[in-house]
């Protein structure tokens, strides 16, 4: 069973970032993990944003200005609690590049919709039809975006909040934050938050797999790290995803199993939501060997015991060595 679909949540807890300028392209293509000048207009990914050790202060997804909206700028998405952190970042590198990164969640209206019947809930309320990865304008200067996931993002002046919100209550069920992570938690996409910055190298976050990383473009901060690992590295940790009996449970909880000493953690959490059955599932950056032994426990070695839950993709839980791509 899921949250009451279509549904549409006007507090996703996401900030967004405006990146403009002639040099806003390859800007951002020389600090991400993704390969943003491949980018048609209206097109987007996922991405991460680095430390020099190759571990994700934040992620997110961005999309290239569709046809017919004013300016070619970038939009991101991330964590709420880090777009002021990442804006800062970002700016200390622009340096002589013609750009600038704004942080616009203030001024912008941000609603997810998401579930069975999402996209014929955003026709029906605003004409507008977007693909996967793909960005559509609508209406005053509003833009729906179609994450790879299948669920929309609606980004919009905060003046058009009401309007929006209004016409889309006809066609989908509001829901709140818990439901819009519940999601996103289906789908097997992470979000890092404050709590797990800098914490994970995108690849244990299955990053990769999802597509936010490329690994056939030139340097970015942490891509040496990021390419060492993948093309020499051997992954210990992946993610995963839970249930667990139990009220909550805050990004970077640990996890622990008898797997490992009793008082050695083997895993983080990264996000959680409440299930609609009882109880909450969770996404976790794991130990593999904890997984195969299939015993974990939420926030202490007695704490509650972890059920296994299959995401929507393929997790390789011993990652063989790659080649590297050919100059």
């Amino acid at each position: 069973m899921t949250p009451a679909a279509p549904a549409a949540c006007n507090r996703t807890e996401w900030g967004v970032l405006r990146v403009a300028g002639d040099d806003a392209i390859a800007f951002l293509h020389g600090q991400l993990s993704s390969d943003v000048q491949a980018l048609r207009a209206g097109e987007g990914q996922y991405w991460s944003y680095n430390s020099p050790k190759g571990r994700m202060l934040a992620n997110g997804v961005l999309w290239r200005a569709p046809s017919g909206q004013a300016g070619d700028a970038v939009t991101l998405l991330l964590a709420g609690d880090l777009a002021e952190t990442i804006r800062r970042r970002l700016s200390m590198f622009v340096l002589r590049a013609k750009a600038s990164v704004e942080d616009v969640t203030a001024a912008s209206t941000l609603i997810g919709v998401a579930g069975d019947g999402s996209l014929n809930a955003m026709r029906e309320a605003f004409g507008a039809s977007p693909a996967p990865a793909r960005a559509v304008a609508f209406g005053n200067a509003a833009t729906a975006f179609m994450l790879p996931d299948r669920r929309i993002v609606v980004v919009a002046p905060h003046a058009d909040s009401v309007m929006l919100n209004a016409a889309l209550a006809r066609h989908a069920t509001s829901v709140g934050n818990d439901d819009w992570r519940w999601f996103g938690i289906a789908a097997g996409v992470p979000s890092i938050t404050a709590a797990t910055s800098d914490r994970f190298v995108p690849q244990t976050a299955n990053w990769d797999l999802l597509g936010g990383v490329s690994f056939g473009k030139g340097c970015y901060p942490g891509q040496e790290i990021v390419a060492r690992m993948q093309y020499l590295g051997r992954l210990k940790e992946r993610l995963f995803a839970f249930h667990a009996d139990a009220l909550e449970a805050a990004p970077a909880t640990r996890l622990y199993s008898a797997a490992f000493d009793a008082e050695q953690p083997c895993g983080t959490v990264v996000n959680a939501a409440p299930d609609v059955n009882g109880g909450i599932v969770l996404l976790a950056v794991a130990q593999m060997a904890a997984w195969e032994a299939n015993d974990f426990r939420l926030g202490e070695p007695g704490g509650p015991r972890l059920v296994r839950r299959a995401l929507p993709y393929a997790v390789p839980t011993d990652a063989p060595r790659t080649s590297r791509p050919s100059a």
